[in-house]
């Protein structure tokens, strides 16, 4: 007898990560789900088919990995779009011209490029707030806001926001919270249990886990939502192929082995870059010294392989990332290698010069996604492209930068 596993069972994050969303294949018994390459599907009769008539609608690799991300994101219904961007802009497509919109001031570059150089232009309106702050994002609504969109922790500053107390917020004027949980993955936080009504993901980041594909995905609880969704979906095309939802769904069933060795690794080089910077200048969620620690402790259960440090000169930046060896000068996070970045050049490169500046986003901020690497391989590689960075100039070089990151009365 065929067993099926229940997404509904009271299972642990590891199983459902490699169990949840797929059903067993009917011709041999494959284990792994099939990647289903073909374009449309052979109908029984005029009216009659097998629940699929066109792959843009419906194919069933993607729709293994829309259940199994869904699963694990304690949502109902799960969409799989062919990149992060594709997916955020057929979200947005929830929405029509006067409506206004809430989002966080520090989201990743091409987040605020898609709604600056192409969404404001179609008639929607957009507040950037401090959203550190939940006042402020109430201070900021109207009566036509119909949406809350935040990154938590945000790229690259790594600034979070209270889900619970934004989502009470949204809910109280009618509006949705939509969170980009991108950097935490289901693993270390699931927003739609804190109270959003959307969460999604660049599935090339940590859902994938081996930068080899290029893939977005959302997922919902309310059935209203996921009917809008499924129709812009569908009718707007931007769909995951196959072979990239198989990728993802192969990324998926370790995502929490690989999370585990990224917090550990992320944990152990920010204690290192702190000795070297001081704590002023290194961004990590997981060190007791982040102004907002307390809150990652409420409501992450881990703290990921995500840091910025501010070297505070581009010349001091350009010196560490022409040095590394183990670390790779790249685009891109998430994957089981480790990569170092300049956000100002390269993630955040279409954000405009002063407003990167008010955010602190400085020619002297690199960015590190910490990768499974042996971390003794790792800090050795740090050590030597560190070295010659005269200490003196190296501590307090962002102190103007992170005071600015000081919110409420929360200890520096």
């Amino acid at each position: 007898m065929t067993r099926v596993f229940d997404e509904d069972l009271a299972a642990g994050f590891g199983t459902k990560a490699i169990h949840a969303g797929q059903r067993p294949e009917p011709l041999a018994g494959a284990i792994m789900t099939p990647v289903y390459l073909t374009s449309t599907y052979v109908q029984d009769g005029l009216g009659q088919n097998k629940g699929y008539e066109y792959a843009r609608g419906k194919n069933p690799t993607r729709e293994a990995f829309e259940r199994n991300v869904a699963t694990l994101e304690n949502g109902r219904h799960g969409f799989a779009f062919s990149s992060g961007m594709g997916c955020l802009d057929s979200i947005m497509k929830l929405f029509r011209a006067g409506d206004h919109i809430v989002c966080a001031e520090n989201v990743y570059g091409g987040t605020f490029r898609l709604f600056d150089k192409l969404l404001s232009h179609l008639g929607l309106s957009f507040s950037y707030v401090d959203t550190r702050d939940p006042q402020r994002v109430a201070d900021a609504m109207t009566p036509e806001t119909r949406a809350i969109i935040v990154e938590t922790p945000s790229n690259p500053l790594m600034r979070l926001t209270d889900i619970a107390a934004v989502a009470d917020i949204a809910r109280r004027r009618g509006a949705l919270l939509i969170v980009d949980n991108t950097f935490a993955s289901p693993y270390f936080q699931r927003p739609l249990d804190l109270g959003a009504d959307i969460v999604f993901h660049s599935t090339t980041k940590y859902l994938n886990g081996h930068s080899d594909m290029i893939g977005g995905c959302a997922v919902c609880r309310d059935d209203g939502i996921a009917e809008r969704l499924q129709f812009i979906h569908n009718a707007a095309g931007a769909v995951a192929g196959p072979f990239d939802a198989w990728l993802a769904l192969r990324g998926t069933k370790t995502l929490h082995l690989r999370m585990r060795q990224h917090d550990a690794n992320g944990r152990d080089i920010a204690k290192w870059l702190v000795e070297q910077v001081g704590y002023e200048n290194v961004y990590y969620v997981g060190l007791p010294t982040h102004p907002q620690h307390e809150l990652a402790r409420r409501q992450m259960s881990g703290f990921g392989g995500m840091i910025s440090v501010e070297l505070g000169t581009r010349e001091r930046a350009a010196h560490v990332l022409g040095r590394v060896r183990v670390f790779s000068l790249a685009e891109s996070l998430g994957g089981v290698e480790s990569l170092i970045s300049q956000p100002a050049e390269m993630t955040h490169a279409s954000v405009p010069p002063d407003r990167r500046a008010a955010l602190g986003i400085t020619p002297g901020l690199i960015r590190l996604s910490c990768g499974v690497e042996d971390v003794g391989d790792l800090l050795a590689d740090l050590e030597q492209a560190f070295a010659g960075i005269p200490a003196n100039e190296k501590r307090g070089a962002g102190r103007a930068e992170r005071s600015r990151d000081t919110i409420g009365s929360a200890a520096p």
